[in-house]
């Protein structure tokens, strides 16, 4: 047995002292009541202490600590050995008055220390010595009142006992319970916590993905456009630079509005209702006006989509469109979109000069994250297609019966 359950059961026998003290006041009235009614008891200084040794032999023996650890042979011995000590003080004291004081603790011990079976032999074996004794000290006409009285106390006991070892045990039960709800409780604070952990990443990554969409992208417009408007200014073709730095003005204005936008999703926690052709069209309309590259639209959409499907679709679009304008040194770019198997199917290509997508991403470079992220949110999917000098294909699929992504509420 571990240590564990030894503590467990020394706590158990801790909760009987009471039980044990008062079976001790017992058997301190039972000794003074024979030293004081037999006067040849005290006369014999011999037998007087070798009775009052055996006495506190036999109540100590009942303060065992172990006493509940005891398993079947050897809590049977202890009553045993503790049943021969109470026979031994009735004959050394003479009296059957002791009969029924030492021998009736045995009937409760028996129902907590042994199985019911073995309870049940030890309980019989009791009431027969015990009767055996009566009859050798008040003859065979005392078995009757003995066992009138033996029999109902004994059923007494044996009904107290199994009262309390239920109610010993429902209140086990029921620490046991206490102690899993805490458990319970403790391990429900770990999830909260771990839940506000995820959600304040889920938050940081989306308010990441609207500044990357919005004002990272519109300043590299601008961006752009002013070194255009400079290298128009080197070469004197000021009309040129004037024409760029008034698309550069509404470019700026779009950003602003994109912001705003932005900023009043996170607060609302809503999505653009914004027709989704039309917010793609005005998209590929400004990416022409802003690169002079021409941008070929073909729309092929139902008259309603999931209004869940409007923002991931349009950030990763013009996530897309703002890389061939950055990287891709394209004459032309291709944006489709068209539902297909229950799924919307957005595909951006152009005919740029390409890249490798396995290679490393560098630092401060998170518009390939973001498509990703955009797309698992919305149970989706993006692939990068592209080889050097052949051009960039990003292709983007969105089932039409996605759920609203929880972490972008």
């Amino acid at each position: 047995m571990d240590q564990q359950n030894i503590e467990q059961h020394r706590q158990e026998a801790r909760s009987e002292w009471p039980f044990f003290a008062f079976l001790t006041l017992v058997m301190i009235f039972i000794y003074g009541i024979v030293v004081v009614q037999d006067t040849a008891l005290r006369e014999d200084p011999a037998r007087l202490a070798f009775f009052t040794i055996l006495m506190v032999v036999h109540t100590g023996l009942y303060w065992l600590p172990l006493l509940p650890l005891l398993n079947t042979v050897q809590g049977l011995v202890f009553l045993l050995f503790q049943m021969i000590l109470a026979y031994t003080l009735i004959f050394i004291a003479g009296s059957p008055f002791l009969t029924f004081g030492l021998v009736a603790p045995f009937i409760g011990l028996s129902l907590g220390i042994l199985p019911r079976t073995a309870a049940a032999v030890f309980i019989i074996i009791v009431l027969a010595t015990s009767t055996i004794v009566m009859v050798f000290f008040e003859g065979w006409t005392s078995i009757g009142s003995w066992l009138f009285l033996a029999l109902p106390v004994t059923l007494f006991i044996i009904i107290y006992v199994v009262l309390y070892g239920r109610q010993a045990a429902a209140r086990e039960e029921a620490q046991r319970l206490l102690g899993e709800l805490e458990d319970a409780h403790a391990e429900l604070a770990d999830y909260a916590d771990q839940v506000e952990e995820l959600t304040l990443a889920a938050e940081r990554q989306r308010m990441a993905r609207e500044l990357h969409d919005t004002l990272a992208q519109g300043v590299a417009g601008l961006i752009l456009q002013l070194e255009a408007v400079d290298a128009h200014l080197d070469n004197g073709d000021s009309q040129r630079a004037q024409t760029i730095v008034q698309q550069a003005m509404v470019r700026a204005r779009g950003t602003l509005a994109d912001a705003r936008r932005a900023i009043d999703d996170l607060r609302k926690g809503q999505e653009d209702g914004r027709d989704i052709g039309k917010t793609i069209r005005y998209k590929t309309d400004r990416f022409t006006i802003s690169t002079n590259i021409p941008c070929h639209l073909d729309l092929d959409l139902p008259p309603t989509l999931p209004e869940t499907l409007n923002e991931p679709t349009v950030r990763i679009v013009t996530e897309a469109l703002a890389n061939v304008a950055k990287h891709a040194s394209a004459t032309g770019v291709w944006v489709s979109l068209k539902v297909e198997n229950q799924a919307l199917a957005v595909e951006v290509r152009d005919n740029g000069v390409g890249f490798d997508p396995t290679a490393s991403i560098a630092p401060g470079h998170y518009g390939l994250q973001g498509m990703q992220e955009r797309a698992e949110l919305a149970d989706g999917s993006v692939d990068i297609i592209s080889q050097p000098g052949e051009g960039t294909t990003v292709s983007l699929h969105l089932p039409l019966n996605t759920p609203q992504p929880i972490s972008d509420r």
